[in-house]
C-alpha cells in the first residue's frame, strides 16, 4: 500500500464528496488522514460533517479581508500541518495567485462537468446548463488548480449518461457518485507517486 498521505479539505457546502473519503479511510481502503477541514461559510455542513468524525474543523471568516489577506491566513493554517495534498470540495471562493503558486501541483479541485465543457459554473447551475444544452453525456473532472478557474491540468474524468427524464437533482446525485470515485482514485494515484505534470498536462505513470 502507498505511504500515508495527509489531506486538507476546503469546502463551502455540504461536503458530500468528503464523506466518501472519510468512509474509505475508516474502512482502510485509503491510506490517508484528513488533518484539516476549512470552510469560508460558518453554517456549511462540511464543518459539521468533519466534527461528526472528530476531524479538525475550522471556520475562517472572509469578512473585511481581501482575497490575498484571506489566503495568507489560509496558508498559515494549512502550514501548521504536514499536508501532502489539498482537496477543494465545493469550495466557492476564487483563490489568490499566492495560494495557487504555493500549492502548485498539490491542490485538486472537483468540477461537476467534463471540462472544458460547462466551465465556470458551480454546483447546481452546472447541471442546469447541462440539461438546457440537451447533451446526452456529462460527468466530472478532477484537476489541479491554476490561476485560471477550471483550466488546470486534468488528472481524471468520469462520464455520466444523461437520461431523458433527468432533473437537476437526479443528475447531481449521479455526478456526485462519479466525483467520489475519481477523488478516491486521484488520491491513490497521487500518494503512490504516479502523477507527473509535464507541459501543463498530467501523465499517469504505470
Amino acid at each position: 500500500m502507498p505511504q500515508k498521505i495527509n489531506l486538507a479539505v476546503l469546502g463551502s457546502t455540504r461536503g458530500t464528496d468528503m464523506q466518501a473519503v472519510i468512509d474509505a479511510i475508516e474502512k482502510k481502503q485509503l491510506n490517508a488522514e484528513i488533518k484539516l477541514v476549512i470552510s469560508n461559510k460558518q453554517d456549511a455542513f462540511i464543518l459539521e460533517r468533519a466534527k461528526n468524525h472528530n476531524l479538525n474543523a475550522v471556520f475562517l471568516g472572509p469578512k473585511g479581508k481581501s482575497r490575498e489577506e484571506y489566503d495568507t491566513e489560509l496558508i498559515q493554517l494549512i502550514e501548521k500541518y504536514k499536508i501532502d495534498l489539498i482537496l477543494l470540495i465545493g469550495y466557492m471562493k476564487i483563490l489568490s495567485k499566492e495560494f495557487v503558486d504555493k500549492y502548485k501541483n498539490k491542490c485538486l479541485n472537483i468540477h461537476p462537468s467534463l471540462l472544458p465543457a460547462f466551465a465556470g459554473g458551480m454546483d447546481r447551475n452546472v447541471h442546469e446548463e447541462v440539461l438546457k444544452a440537451g447533451v446526452k453525456e456529462t460527468g466530472c473532472t478532477l484537476h489541479f488548480i491554476t490561476e485560471e478557474a477550471d483550466k488546470g491540468p486534468i488528472l481524471l474524468q468520469k462520464k455520466v449518461p444523461v437520461s431523458e427524464d433527468e432533473t437537476v437533482d437526479s443528475l447531481k446525485e449521479k455526478v456526485q457518485k462519479a466525483e467520489q470515485d475519481i477523488i478516491l482514485e486521484g488520491i491513490r494515484l497521487f500518494s503512490a507517486g504516479k502523477v507527473r505534470i509535464e507541459e501543463d498536462k498530467v501523465k499517469i505513470l504505470a
